[in-house]
């Protein structure tokens, strides 16, 4: 598949291009990126791939490309979905996949019609900690599960430049958008979609204009609670993951190493790709469990079979509780899903 990735900020740098370069039947042909500085390491990371700097030309010349990867800032992302799949190219596109359920809708409805592949983004269901998470869920490990706890914490006390801490609502800043469609997906692909939601959602750092803080507590129709946090002034970080069953309990600190990997320009799929150091297993009960290996490969791998990783469904889904969350912190009530 004929492939122009659209942007090259971290996401693209970090998220798409070292898979859409190495993944069998996937070829980074197009980057496009207006940035000088962007645009030479595109030249001397990726020399094949065409530097365009509009993605404008994209559109102009979509008999050239087969699927387009849209992680440009989060106000476009459902523009330049629709966009390309009106020029008949299939899509991946970076979270948040829209701004509401109901433009995820149309996006969905228009891909149908027009018979062409459209996948969220949503990679991390392959980190190796929630895939082990996920098949210690299923195995029944931990027995029934009342209480699903998965925390995004960072110490960042000082807001930074860019369109991320923006208050203007239409570039999406929230960390609700940004860690939360990270967690709330994660617990809807265990638990399924939720029939209420409560949330406290804030902008807590000296001269924050976007949401830094955020926690979400999702019912789910088994009964089972996921309760999810989010924020950038966490200055003694908690568990990543703590599971709570009627049989055991599953405790698992540190983040999933891909992202740092990546970061540093490690090529994925390699010999000991994803794989946790064993001071940061996590434990379940008094046990250390070996960690999963993170497969963020595998998003890509399923992209070039014509198989949609992730359902457009679950973003809807995933959309509609961050809705729900908005509501919620804006009343001070619970929010019905049913």
């Amino acid at each position: 598949m004929r492939t122009a990735l659209i942007g090259y900020g971290l996401g693209g740098a970090a998220f798409h291009a070292p898979f859409l370069s190495t993944t069998p039947g996937l070829t980074l042909s197009a980057v496009v990126t207006g940035n000088p500085e962007r645009r030479a390491e595109v030249a001397s990371r990726y020399p094949e791939a065409e530097l365009i700097a509009s993605v404008d030309e994209v559109w102009r010349r979509a008999d050239e490309f087969d699927l387009v990867v849209v992680t440009t800032p989060n106000r476009f992302h459902a523009a330049h979905a629709r966009t390309a799949l009106e020029h008949g190219l299939n899509a991946v596109v970076d979270k948040p996949f829209a701004a509401s359920a109901a433009e995820a809708r149309e996006l969905a409805d228009l891909a149908t019609s027009r018979g062409l592949l459209l996948a969220p983004f949503h990679n991390r269901r392959w980190d190796g900690d929630f895939r082990t998470v996920a098949r210690l869920v299923g195995e029944g490990a931990l027995g029934d599960v009342h209480r699903f706890e998965s925390r995004f914490e960072r110490w960042r006390p000082e807001v930074k430049d860019g369109w991320k801490e923006s208050g203007d609502p239409a570039d999406l800043g929230s960390i609700v958008f940004d860690l939360g469609t990270h967690l709330v997906d994660q617990a809807v692909a265990l638990f399924g979609r939720p029939t209420s939601v409560y949330a406290e959602v804030r902008a807590l750092r000296p001269g924050a204009q976007a949401h830094d803080d955020a926690f979400l507590a999702l019912t789910h129709p088994s009964g089972t609670v996921s309760h999810l946090w989010a924020s950038a002034l966490v200055a003694s970080l908690g568990p990543r993951f703590r599971v709570l069953g009627n049989r055991s309990a599953f405790v698992k600190y540190g983040m999933d190493p891909q992202e740092e990997a990546l970061k540093a320009g490690v090529v994925p799929g390699g010999e000991g790709w994803g794989e946790d150091p064993q001071d940061r297993w996590g434990v379940l009960g008094s046990e250390a469990v070996r960690t999963e290996p993170g497969t963020y490969q595998a998003f890509y791998a399923a992209i070039a079979a014509g198989q949609a990783p992730v359902p457009v469904a679950d973003a809807v889904t995933g959309l509609e509780v961050l809705e729900a969350a908005f509501e919620s912190a804006r009343t001070g009530s619970t929010v019905s899903l049913v």
